[in-house]
């Protein structure tokens, strides 16, 4: 039964969703010209508009590839994830630490001892494990966007799946099997990686008060703080760590730790206490505490970075969780946040049965002087590149997403708008779901538009009717954009498959990604990204450009949860900056449709 309800639970998210559709190929040259328009001066517009026609034109090299495109989404799963996946992640040398994984910070909880971390941890467990069981039953609600149903096929990814390194890209490996697949998961503590059975042998979870005696038996074996930070690797160069996973594997003891870690359903990181600071920057060092774990004197060395999913909690209340994004992406996680949240307002009626739980087994690791001489390399590398973050996460509280409701805005799109008011126009990203398609992932919506920089250009106009009425065009030329890369009838990804549907080929990369233009397009100085959750959490993650910013926001009723990052070796990014600038913005929009007396 269980397995017959697995295979409909993946059928299901087969059969209700379509498969995603190649955008029409003159379409999508048409709005990268128009996207382009806020970006470039005249006469190197009129060059792109030339290049993008002969690429476009009919028998042109455009028209083979987009056929090509076409029987390809023909004949396999959904035509650009595969590759996306590859490009946008595995192929990426960056670190995962700060560079690709995301993180979110969710609301300090009521205790501030281990005591109070355990108890907690206990029943994060219990809720993870509540919601794995509804994925592999099939009882997990199907989601809507739209009145259209969601694909639900990332779910069952999340658990006992790990990213693993390679010298020119990295893998993914998914250890979840409908029978026999992985019953445990991985505690790390104090840099200490235990393997913790979070199931009886009749295949019965482990009620909250077994996995806290267990978690106290994890405590009472890793109180040393003498240990090699371990998990310091996972946040290296991938290349280099690489080379490091293939030095560490060498050794049986080290192979066999290595892989438990990798097959565990997710890992649970208990952080020790870190220093107290004032309520005005907790947010921020909380954010930055679950993005990269602190440093190396820090919690660094209590995290997995390749695992899909860890959760971090902390002795003060803190807690969070980090993902990986070549298996995991924002909405699937916020239906587990979700679930969690709501589990843990439930009380634990289950007693304990009085049967005696083995000993949660230590990881232990065979360190020789080279792996020795890779953890204090990757331990500079990791404190240069967290001193290199600069974060800022604010609470904007003069009002919320009800706000431009009143005045029939979309509030994200509204949000958008802010953008490039007080700061620099520049290629700018949002990211939209696809999940209305087969194995979609996400496409960026653009910014900005020639609609918002018309309404920027005329800000300081007197006439309020007049910018009113711009701001109302720039936020629904935005809303047509979102509508679009909903429907896959985005640019980017399309682009993407047409350039690497001419490597697939064999060709030369066409003329049209080597102009400057194209560069300028995708060099993203600002990544943003909304987490529509129902709760006060932070995401944050960093820029992808050096010279760029990454904002997050999570709007509620009244306010509004920001985080920006930017890096300090780029003497024209300030985080902080850009958040008082962001501020201002939203107050300037208030003012304009709702002038004070």
């Amino acid at each position: 039964v269980w397995v017959w309800r697995r295979k409909a639970f993946v059928r299901q998210a087969h059969s209700a969703v379509p498969p995603q559709p190649v955008p029409p190929l003159a379409q999508t040259l048409q709005r990268y010209l128009r996207a382009l328009e806020p970006l470039l001066p005249s006469d190197e517009l009129e060059h792109t508009q030339k290049m993008v026609q002969r690429f476009g034109s009919p028998g042109g090299l455009g028209e083979r590839l987009q056929k090509g495109l076409d029987k390809r989404a023909r004949h396999t799963h959904n035509w650009i994830t595969d590759w996306w996946i590859q490009w946008a992640y595995l192929e990426s040398r960056q670190p995962l630490a700060v560079h690709s994984n995301p993180a979110i910070s969710l609301p300090r909880r009521d205790f501030s001892d281990w005591r109070g971390q355990l108890v907690f941890a206990s029943k994060l467990i219990s809720a993870v494990l509540d919601f794995k069981a509804r994925v592999d039953s099939g009882r997990l609600s199907v989601e809507y966007m739209r009145g259209r149903p969601l694909c639900l096929e990332l779910f069952p990814q999340l658990f006992s799946s790990c990213r693993v390194p390679g010298p020119k890209h990295d893998h993914v490996v998914h250890y979840g099997r409908p029978r026999r697949g992985p019953t445990h998961i991985t505690v790390v503590r104090n840099y200490q990686f235990f393997q913790l059975d979070v199931y009886n042998s009749d295949g019965t979870p482990l009620t909250q008060s077994q996995i806290h005696a267990q978690l106290c038996r994890i405590r009472s074996q890793s109180w040393k703080t003498d240990k090699e930070p371990m998990g310091i690797l996972t946040s290296e160069h991938r290349h280099t760590w690489g080379q490091a996973y293939n030095r560490l594997l060498q050794d049986k003891v080290n192979k066999e730790s290595v892989r438990l870690i990798e097959k565990g359903l997710f890992t649970l990181c208990l952080d020790s206490p870190v220093m107290r600071i004032s309520d005005e920057k907790y947010a921020s060092r909380m954010a930055a505490q679950i993005l990269h774990g602190g440093g190396t004197y820090s919690n660094s060395g209590n995290r997995w970075f390749d695992k899909t999913l860890q959760f971090v909690i902390g002795e003060d209340g803190s807690w969070g969780l980090l993902y990986e994004q070549a298996t995991a992406e924002g909405p699937p996680i916020a239906t587990l946040l979700h679930h969690i949240l709501q589990y843990c307002k439930k009380a634990d009626t289950v007693r304990a049965p009085l049967i005696p739980l083995p000993m949660p087994k230590k990881l232990y690791f065979y360190i020789d002087p080279a792996i020795k001489w890779d953890i204090e390399m990757a331990k500079q590398n990791l404190d240069i590149l967290i001193n290199d973050l600069d974060i800022t996460c604010f609470n904007f509280q003069r009002f919320g997403k009800e706000f431009p409701k009143q005045f029939i805005l979309s509030p994200n799109s509204f949000i958008q708008s802010t953008h490039g008011l007080h700061s620099e126009v520049c290629a700018t990203c949002d990211i939209a779901s696809l999940r209305m398609f087969r194995g979609g992932r996400t496409d960026y919506i653009r910014s900005p538009t020639n609609q918002m920089l018309s309404f920027i250009q005329a800000f300081d106009d007197p006439s309020r009717e007049a910018k009113v009425e711009l701001l109302r065009e720039a936020v629904e030329t935005y809303s047509q954009l979102t509508d679009q890369a909903l429907q896959g009838q985005g640019i980017d990804r399309h682009l993407l498959g047409l350039k690497l549907q001419a490597i697939e080929e064999g060709l030369s990369v066409p003329r049209m990604f080597m102009d400057t233009a194209y560069g300028l397009a995708t060099h993203f100085k600002l990544r943003t990204g909304q987490v529509p959750t129902n709760t006060d959490s932070v995401m944050c993650f960093g820029p992808l450009v050096p010279d760029g910013y990454a904002v997050c926001y999570n709007p509620q009723s009244d306010h509004v949860h920001f985080s920006v990052t930017a890096f300090n070796c780029c003497e024209e990014t300030n985080a902080e900056h850009l958040a008082l600038t962001l501020e201002s913005a939203l107050c300037d929009l208030q003012e304009l449709l709702q002038p004070s007396p």
